[in-house]
């Protein structure tokens, strides 16, 4: 059976099991997509609508990737800020402050002890610089180095730094430094505009609303914060994280983006040492015995995949239309395109 049907049945199979109503998906180098493929639809319950190339889907997570970590990585180019400064040293307001220690690499490899999981809302309220001072200032879960913890926190914070460091907001870095450059024209932070919001993929069942989540954050911080942070928030689709994964195997092939090969080479290699489980920098390996293929996920069903050895990248965008927490028959599925999208 050739690879592109054998996705088509892997990803089918989702759909059948209401693991997630459709996906996109794309296999490509740095010329470009290789293969590509749409199965399902966005929302059964609207058969009008298809599944297209072009939907438009809530990326969650992967806003870490194309936001964050990308506009962190033009700051160490520019020599703005190096992987051990501590953040008091770029932040000298925080000195007296535990996260003051912290540094630069911790956050990137999600070992720097910031709090795992906590309600922002009840903790800080709704104004956004209450919620940043609240967390630039709170106590650590432990101490920095000792333990891989994945966590949002590590994100929203140096969405924060890269803002306070530049006096940008964190939309306007990514737009003008990254999506721009590499003519991302379908990739920004929600909320949506109307006839954007059209196109995109629906998520979870809002009861406040009575629809589901369309152009507006699935993530509860980001709605909190106005769509914008590091968390979350970001909305794309699969031709533009193509030309984002194109950039990674070909730095300036796609457009003049303002990081280069050796953040991307610095970021596709273990920092962790003898701590498990491995991490790049945002980034870690797919499988913990094979440090070729690197990756990073979204909540909502989303998944990127890069390989500069394999000279090969991977997108895979579902949507979460179904409430569930259980992960297991999700990351069955995302293993299996990664095993077969670069084997």
């Amino acid at each position: 059976m050739a690879l592109h049907d054998k996705i088509t049945q892997l990803l089918e199979t989702g759909v059948r099991d209401r693991v997630f109503p459709g996906a996109v998906w794309g296999i490509g180098d740095a010329d470009g997509i290789t293969d590509t493929g749409v199965c399902g639809l966005p929302d059964p319950a609207d058969p009008s609508t298809a599944m297209r190339p072009d939907t438009v889907f809530d990326v969650a997570s992967l806003t870490k990737i194309v936001a964050v970590w990308a506009v962190i990585g033009t700051l160490w180019e520019e020599q703005g800020l190096r992987l051990d400064d501590a953040v008091a040293a770029l932040l000298p307001e925080l000195a007296d402050y535990p996260l003051g220690t912290v540094t630069v690499r911790q956050l990137l490899t999600h070992t720097a002890g910031v709090p795992l999981r906590a309600n922002l809302r009840a903790l800080y309220g709704t104004d956004r610089r209450a919620i940043e001072d609240g967390v630039l200032h709170e106590a650590l879960h432990r101490t920095p180095g000792q333990a891989v913890e994945y966590t949002d926190r590590a994100a929203l914070i140096l969405g924060f730094l890269a803002e306070r460091l530049t006096g940008t907001s964190l939309d306007r870095l990514a737009e003008t430094r990254i999506w721009r450059p590499l003519a991302m024209r379908d990739t920004r932070f929600g909320p949506l505009p109307q006839g954007e919001a059209a196109r995109c993929a629906p998520t979870e069942y809002n009861e406040a609303t009575g629809t589901h989540l369309k152009g507006v954050a699935h993530d509860y911080s980001a709605r909190l914060l106005g769509g914008v942070c590091g968390i979350a928030g970001t909305f794309s689709t699969l031709g533009d994280l193509a030309r984002f994964q194109r950039h990674l195997l070909a730095p300036g092939i796609a457009g003049p983006a303002g990081f280069g090969a050796g953040w991307i080479a610095e970021s596709l290699q273990v920092h962790t040492g003898v701590l498990t489980p491995p991490r790049g920098l945002f980034w870690h390996p797919a499988d913990s015995t094979d440090d070729h293929v690197y990756v990073h996920y979204g909540f909502t069903g989303t998944g990127m995949w890069i390989s500069p050895k394999r000279e090969r990248w991977a997108v895979l965008l579902t949507n979460k239309l179904y409430y569930s927490r259980e992960r297991g028959p999700l990351m069955a599925i995302r293993n299996a395109f990664r095993v077969l999208a670069f084997d």
